[in-house]
C-alpha cells in the first residue's frame, strides 16, 4: 500500500487530507501539535518526531500554518507591523516547513516517484500582489516559497523522480479563515483536499520547484 505522511494532520485541511488519502487507499501517518505534541517551530521537536518515522513515504504533505497567531491579526498597513508578530509568522509559516523539509531526503524513496507538497498561499506571491496589506503573512509565505524552491534543487540531486512543490489550496472554510472570509467564496475542507490530491497525482519531476493552485495552474512567484 502507498504510504503518505501528513504534517499538521489535525487542522482543518490536514484532517481532510488524511481522510481523502484513506479513501484513495493510502496508508497515512498523521502528525500534529494537538495530538502528538509536534511543534514545527522547535527544531528539537521536529527532529524527535520525524526521526522516529521510517517511511519511505511517496507523498509528504506539510499542512501547517496560521494566518493569525496570538493577538495579532493581518496588518492593513505598514504602521501596524509588530516585530514579535512578524517573527511568529516566519517561525510557523516559513521556518517550520523548512525544518520538516530537512528530513524529506531520508523519508522519500530514492528510486520511485514521490511528491513533497507544502501548503502555501497565493497572497505569498510577489508577482500577484496587487493590493498590499497582510505584510507579515505575505512575507512568511513568500519565504516558504523560496525554501521550497531551494529544497527542490537539493532533492533533485539525489531523488530524481521526486517533485517538491508549493500548493495554494484556495480559500477554505476552516477556523484558520473564518474571521476573514468576507466576500471571498470558500470551499469545504473535503473539497479542498480532493482538489489538492488531484493536483499532486499529476505531478512529476518536471514540475518540481514550482507553485501551483488547487486547479493545477501555475502561480507566479
Amino acid at each position: 500500500m502507498k504510504q503518505a505522511l501528513v504534517i499538521g494532520a489535525s487542522g482543518g485541511i490536514g484532517r481532510a487530507l488524511v481522510a481523502e488519502l484513506q479513501v484513495r487507499n493510502w496508508q497515512v501517518t498523521g502528525v500534529s501539535r494537538s495530538k502528538d505534541g509536534l511543534d514545527v517551530t522547535d527544531a528539537a521537536s521536529v527532529n524527535a518526531h520525524l526521526s522516529a518515522l521510517n517511511g519511505p513515504f511517496t507523498r509528504i504533505i506539510i499542512a501547517t500554518g496560521a494566518l493569525e497567531i496570538g493577538p495579532h491579526g493581518p496588518e492593513k498597513a505598514l504602521k501596524q507591523i509588530s516585530p514579535d508578530a512578524m517573527a511568529a509568522q516566519f517561525a510557523l509559516n516559513a521556518t517550520g516547513p523548512a525544518l520538516v523539509l530537512a528530513h524529506a531526503a531520508r523519508l522519500l524513496p530514492r528510486d520511485a516517484p514521490a511528491v513533497v507538497a507544502t501548503l502555501s498561499a497565493r497572497v505569498g506571491s510577489i508577482g500577484d500582489n496587487q493590493i498590499g496589506g497582510w505584510h507579515s503573512y505575505r512575507a512568511a509565505k513568500a519565504a516558504v516559497n523560496q525554501i521550497i524552491r531551494g529544497a527542490s534543487i537539493e532533492l533533485a540531486r539525489t531523488h530524481k523522480h521526486a517533485a517538491c512543490v508549493a500548493l495554494h489550496p484556495g480559500t477554505v472554510a476552516t477556523k484558520f479563515t473564518e474571521k476573514y472570509l468576507g466576500r471571498h467564496p470558500a470551499v469545504a475542507p473535503d473539497l479542498a483536499a480532493k482538489r489538492l490530491l488531484d493536483v499532486m497525482d499529476g505531478l512529476g519531476p518536471d514540475q518540481t520547484g514550482r507553485f501551483f493552485d488547487y486547479a493545477g495552474k501555475p502561480v507566479p512567484w
